[in-house]
């Protein structure tokens, strides 16, 4: 039990800021986050260590949340445009529009690791480049390259889809 309330004073505020950065919604970033700490509790003999406590707290939370995300059918799907913005406008630019959100989630999902996560923690995590690279136990050169061959991906994934 020592474990998990070390776990949960040392990264509640981390998942909850990544959480609340991907839904937008204060009250339920505090439900997913408590609720990641209490699934993790129940799993924490079975982390591997494959990667760092944080990343997988973080994707813990991130299943919750789409697991709660389809539950409540906000994203049906309907509200996808049928043309792919102009490229010239920068990834980070796009994640304002809404309609365009749901295009860029689609294809990030489809990305490969590390780029995927290095993505997420940037983008919707608000993480700095060397708390990326501390994350993967890398350089911040290495997150940032990893973040602009993200960029590229998805940029380049838009463009396919036109």
């Amino acid at each position: 039990m020592d474990k998990i309330e070390e776990l949960y004073n040392d990264y509640f505020h981390d998942v909850y800021l990544y959480i609340r950065s991907l839904s937008a919604d204060e009250h339920l970033a505090e439900d997913i986050t408590q609720e990641t700490f209490f699934k993790a509790m129940k799993s924490v003999d079975s982390f591997r260590g494959d990667c760092d406590i944080r990343v997988w707290l973080c994707q813990i939370a991130k299943n919750l949340l789409f697991t709660h995300s389809k539950k409540s059918k906000r994203f049906t799907g309907e509200d996808i445009p049928e043309t792919v913005p102009d490229s010239t406008v920068s990834v980070e630019e796009r994640l304002a529009d809404t309609q365009q959100t749901m295009e860029i989630h689609k294809v990030l999902h489809k990305l490969s690791e590390p780029y995927k996560e290095v993505f997420t923690l940037r983008v919707f995590g608000e993480l700095s480049f060397r708390q990326i690279g501390d994350i993967f136990g890398k350089t911040e050169s290495w997150a940032r390259v990893s973040f602009h061959r993200a960029k590229l991906k998805i940029i380049e994934e838009l463009e396919v889809q036109k």
